[in-house]
């Protein structure tokens, strides 16, 4: 049984294989915004964790900025 999973599990207390890899998820870019999120959501189960390939990744969300706006940022700081 997985453990709860809220934005304050620390990210080493996971099991990766209880993650989503989202690679294997793709979303219609033709739906509205609000669309997206919740097929997002309804595919990794939870908002705040999943994994790309074997690395595990926590996302932490803040008002005013779009998820897209986050991985621009984080990709030009590389």
């Amino acid at each position: 049984m997985m453990q709860p999973i809220n934005q304050e599990t620390d990210i080493r207390s996971i099991d990766i294989s209880q993650l989503v890899d989202i690679t294997n998820i793709h979303i219609d870019d033709e739906l509205s915004g609000e669309e997206r999120k919740k097929e997002y959501i309804r595919h990794v189960k939870y908002p705040y964790f999943c994994r790309v390939g074997k690395i595990a990744v926590k996302s932490v969300y803040t008002k005013g900025s779009t998820l897209n706006e986050r991985f621009q940022e984080m990709i030009m700081s590389m």
